[in-house]
């Protein structure tokens, strides 16, 4: 069944809500059900596959393209487009919320008004990185680190407590790890045995550390597959990378969080650890 041509489908999630509002009771039970949870979840709706959203919704995935479809949508992917834009149209929001709190917040006193700036910091740069992380890089990623027999983690300055983190992570998970310290000077004998079989990941943010930019480059010419973790496709360690992802925390009072990067950080964690968990089962 294609989209219903005699129905122009909404442009923007406010359109579709009310549209919704106006045909769910008319919608046969499935549909209702769809829209329900669409409705109740729109930023899982815009980040999620048809498959996982139709688990969740409990219907069946052929029953979110019906659901487009009485929108007058061509498919699922044009519906989620327009739950995707409104995460995006969301930015302003945040923007003016912290500029406002960046304001007054440092000169009132009230120190909440410091913990919200911050907290609001920290959702803008999350809300930031479910829109910029894609799916194939995280299976890029999820893979390279699997195959791994030693993952090495590397990160200096404010890097340094993610690639500890890591560390430690990954050897909770049963999970090979090693934590590139630096410690004594001895970073370059601490990966000297790594190899093709194993995996480096390289965390580094404006400015970038050198030491680990120099190690990771020794890494690349010893053929070590590397995920790197940064900022800008301009980064030295850019160019490097089998599977790169870039990250913008957003400030406050030049305060710069590390909320998306951590994320990110559990999310390979311990999405690594299921797949290597998969493969020995």
């Amino acid at each position: 069944m294609g989209a219903d041509s005699t129905i122009e489908p909404p442009e923007s999630f406010e359109a579709l809500e009310r549209r919704l509002i106006e045909i769910e009771p008319h919608l046969p039970k499935r549909l209702r059900q769809a829209a329900a949870y669409a409705l109740d979840h729109p930023d899982e709706f815009a980040l999620g596959t048809a498959s996982a959203l139709a688990r969740s919704a409990e219907v069946q995935a052929s029953t979110l393209v019906r659901f487009a479809q009485t929108l007058g949508f061509a498919g699922f992917s044009e519906l989620q487009e327009v739950f995707r834009s409104r995460l995006r149209n969301r930015w302003p929001d945040y923007s003016e919320r912290l500029k406002a709190l960046q304001e007054n917040a440092r000169d009132s006193g009230d120190p909440t008004h410091l913990l919200f700036g911050f907290a609001d910091s920290a959702a803008a740069s999350i809300a930031r990185l479910r829109e910029a992380v894609q799916r194939r890089e995280l299976d890029r990623a999820v893979s390279l680190l699997a195959a791994a027999r030693t993952i090495h983690c590397l990160g200096q300055r404010r890097s340094f407590c993610v690639a500890h983190y890591l560390t430690y992570a990954l050897s909770q998970l049963g999970i090979p790890a090693s934590l590139i310290d630096n410690v004594g000077g001895l970073g370059p004998e601490q990966l000297a045995q790594a190899g093709a079989g194993d995996a480096l990941i390289a965390i580094s943010f404006s400015p970038y550390a050198p030491f680990t930019v120099d190690l990771a480059k020794r890494a690349r010419r010893a053929g070590v597959p590397i995920v790197v973790v940064t900022d800008s496709a301009l980064s030295p360690l850019a160019g490097i990378a089998d599977v790169r992802f870039e990250i913008v925390e957003s400030d406050f009072g030049s305060f710069r969080s590390l909320a998306a990067t951590f994320c990110l950080a559990m999310t390979l964690a311990v999405a690594v650890g299921e797949k290597r968990a998969e493969a020995g089962a």
